[in-house]
């Protein structure tokens, strides 16, 4: 009779160091500051060293799992310390460097120029000539305007001027974490390419070597542009085939991004494993039925084997010329464990595979663990291995038993993915299942295919681009469906965990009373609404958007919304990337829309803004206009405008017309704390307010004109008396806001001086008027930037 197998076959050691290491890789991500290096290494030395203890005991589970997590805690957190060695030296940021370097990526489109991946060979101050500048390897310009007559693509060698900075981001309330974002991409800094007369012109320097997969994915992507003379909806359509061949997502404009978020189609068309994994199909596919047309092979070699290691190599290729994205490593790595495991008769446990490849994953890239990539691509794959039991029940052939084996798992993996989607994006797509029913076959069996083979005949790819056109129109008719989309406020991470485990307990290969067991857990993450201020204050939250401004006021039952930020280009503004999904994540509606003035830096995302809440009321620019004396009371709180004095009789002409037009507006509390949000008014504004007795006592204030040093004059200040006194500009922008006089000034009144470049979005309660919450102070993590409030005034571009 058999033994039964022992506790290590049940639970082999690998499988508990592997869980050790993600353990010990989110344990470190979650560090605020990094230790010196050294700490690191020896950390990692000793794991190394006792290591060897644990073969003796391959049963000891906890051992193994302790081993793995300090393993991967001082590996992760030695390459972080490593890397942060090298970052941009504050010194030089803001000055002129002439560096010597070689395009390492395919270029990618942006707003009114082109973002390069460039690696320094040399740097030198264009300041002081043979000055090196000690710069990291790895910075991110962009160059704007037109292209040099060489082009830009992959491994030109350049020499140009630079000006850097640190890479820096907006940071808000479950907004983009960017700095991860560079962090992880290797980049720490920032900056452009330089070409005023002043400075020295752009030197082409030659093509070299490097980079030969960028550069031919940088030729193939110029091949796709859209014929001239194309239509927007053909260009667009065009931009998705490019983001299919070559992986260059930013091909993909930001409405059609928008639309297949909506319908839940986003993952069709990037890299995704979908796309791999059926071009590694077809590559067995054809290359199986070549190799059995030789008897002589296939003696020597199985056709099925050498079309297994041939796909996987094929699939491999392609997904290292589209970009390496999370999605495509987790599908190769799947298809060579499955590869390799059929090459040697063996199979191993779903749970095995997984983890295997999650982990390698996490061994490569450590801070991918906080992308969100990562645990759509992972939780899908583990969901529907989790119910292949139920999923291969069926075995019927033809296209009906396809078909409803097709619905069953886009059911699964859309119920086991919207509380993910709901965490990660504020937003479920209630008709994600039935638009993915058609579209899946649409782009992996039409579009895909053609876009692929473009590249051998061009052609095809204006009929790809065909295919996206006429899935857009039939997309965008179904995002006009009544509730086609619900957005959420964003939970706590308690009721986000209720709710993904309700969803994975509701789609396991159980029967449907037991399923239903998980419903409870989805109230939490469906019913939470943010805590709203007690009747009779409020709270100010002044949202970071660079140079601009927008700040959000919010009573116990009301919400106003106190300009709407820049607008930086025709296609991207403050309102749509950062305002709205900013509303929305915290679950409100703004009832008013308030823009101080038509300045684009204040008014740019308005249109945003209504477009996403149309019935909110609008004040201001663009809408009804502000006059002094319009005041309403909202849950015991009091809002009044304070200026213009009186209806503006003509439309201001120029920046500085238009500032003596800004409104301001005061928000009293019921127990008489208050703020003042100012616009851009200046010091003849300032003046007229003082001399009209306009009640300006305020804890905060809003600095007029982002700190300006034509605003907050010593008058204004010593009425204002404020505690606090936050400037919304930009880090290190053009105009040098806020002025240090202007900082210095408020300080001497005894005000805490606030800038959104050094606290991120700025959060103030009537209920504790001392003290202001920083976005950055709030789960701070290592490679975000730390900006000194001290330095927050006086950058300069």
């Amino acid at each position: 009779m058999p033994r039964p197998p022992s506790s290590s076959q049940q639970h082999p050691p690998g499988m508990w160091w592997m869980l050790g290491v993600v353990a010990g890789t989110a344990t470190q991500l979650q560090q605020a500051a990094l230790l010196p290096w050294p700490v690191y290494a020896g950390w990692l030395a000793a794991a190394v060293l006792l290591g060897p203890l644990l073969w003796r005991r391959p049963a000891w589970r906890w051992g193994w799992l302790l081993w793995g997590a300090a393993l991967a805690w001082g590996m992760t957190g030695w390459r972080a310390a490593s890397f942060a060695a090298t970052a941009m030296p504050p010194a030089w940021e803001g000055r002129d460097v002439r560096v010597t370097g070689v395009i390492t990526d395919m270029p990618q489109a942006v707003e009114r120029g082109m973002r390069l991946r460039f690696a320094v060979e040399q740097a030198q101050s264009a300041e002081v000539p043979l000055q090196p500048v000690p710069l990291p390897p790895q910075v991110a310009l962009t160059w704007y305007g037109e292209l040099p007559p060489q082009g830009l693509q992959a491994g030109q060698r350049w020499a140009w001027t630079v000006r850097l900075k640190a890479p820096h981001g907006e940071r808000n309330p479950h907004g983009m974490d960017w700095e991860l974002w560079w962090w992880s991409q290797g980049i720490q800094a920032t900056g452009y390419v330089r070409r005023s007369a002043r400075d020295a012109p752009p030197q082409w320097l030659g093509q070299t070597w490097q980079a030969p997969v960028a550069r031919w994915r940088g030729q193939i992507h110029q091949r796709m542009q859209a014929p001239e003379g194309a239509s927007a909806r053909l260009q667009a359509s065009m931009g998705v085939v490019q983001a299919l061949v070559t992986g260059a997502q930013s091909s993909i404009g930001r409405a059609d991004w928008q639309l297949f978020r909506d319908t839940g189609v986003a993952h069709l068309v990037s890299i995704s494993g979908l796309h791999i994994t059926m071009f590694a199909w077809l590559a067995m596919a054809v290359v199986q039925l070549c190799w059995r047309r030789s008897a002589r092979l296939c003696l020597w070699q199985p056709a099925p084997v050498v079309a297994a290691w041939a796909g996987l190599a094929l699939a491999t290729a392609y997904a290292l010329f589209s970009g390496w994205g999370i999605p495509a490593q987790r599908t190769i790595g799947m298809l060579a464990v499955v590869v390799l495991l059929r090459s040697q008769a063996r199979s191993w446990p779903w749970p095995c595979i997984w983890l295997t490849v999650l982990t390698v994953v996490v061994l490569i890239d450590p801070w991918s663990l906080l992308q969100a990539g990562f645990w759509l691509s992972f939780v899908a794959v583990g969901v529907l291995f989790a119910a292949q039991p139920r999923l291969g029940g069926d075995t019927a052939r033809g296209w009906k038993p396809a078909l409803v084996r097709m619905a069953r798992e886009q059911w699964i993996v859309g119920i086991a993915l919207a509380p993910l989607t709901l965490l990660l994006f504020g937003q479920v797509s209630v008709i994600g299942l039935l638009a993915n029913l058609w579209a899946i076959p649409w782009v992996t069996l039409v579009i895909t295919p053609l876009s692929m083979l473009g590249v051998f005949w061009s052609p095809l790819w204006w009929l790809a681009a065909q295919g996206v056109t006429v899935m857009a129109v039939l997309l965008d008719a179904m995002a006009g469906w009544r509730g086609a989309v619900l957005f959420f406020a964003q939970p706590p991470w308690w009721a986000a965990l209720a709710g993904v485990l309700g969803c994975l307990w509701l789609v396991m290969p159980w029967g449907w009373r037991w399923r239903m067991l998980g419903l409870p857990l989805l109230v939490p993450l469906l019913g939470w609404q943010p805590q709203a201020p007690a009747w009779g204050h409020f709270e100010v939250l002044a949202l970071d958007v660079g140079q601009g401004s927008a700040a959000l006021v919010r009573t116990q039952g009301h919400s106003l919304l106190f300009d709407a930020g820049p607008q930086w280009s025709e296609q991207a503004n403050a309102g749509e990337r950062t305002v709205v999904p900013v509303l929305r994540v915290l679950g409100i509606a703004p009832d008013v829309l308030l823009v101080s003035h038509a300045d684009s830096d204040h008014a740019g995302g308005a249109e945003a803004v209504v477009a996403a809440f149309p019935r909110a009321h609008r004040l201001g620019a663009g809408g009804v206009p502000c006059v002094q004396g319009q005041s309403w009371t909202w849950d015991g709180v009091q809002l009044e405008v304070l200026h213009p004095m009186a209806p503006a009789t003509h439309t201001p002409v120029g920046g500085a017309g238009r500032n003596a037009q800004s409104c301001v507006l005061r928000v009293r509390s019921v127990a008489g704390t208050a703020a003042l949000l100012t616009g851009d008014v200046e010091a003849r504004q300032e003046q007229a307010l003082l001399h009209a007795g306009s009640p300006l006592r305020a804890d905060l204030v809003l600095m007029p004109h982002h700190g300006s040093k034509t605003s907050s004059t010593a008058a204004w200040v010593q009425a204002v008396q404020p505690a606090v006194a936050i400037a919304q500009s930009g880090y290190r922008n053009r105009f040098g806001h806020p002025h240090p006089a202007v900082v210095q000034r408020y300080q001497a009144q005894g005000a805490r001086t606030v800038t959104s470049a050094g606290c991120g979005a700025a959060r103030w309660r009537s209920w504790d008027p001392g003290a202001v919450q920083c976005e950055r102070t709030l789960a701070r993590r290592y490679w975000q930037h730390a900006v000194p409030e001290a330095a927050g005034a006086g950058y300069t571009e």
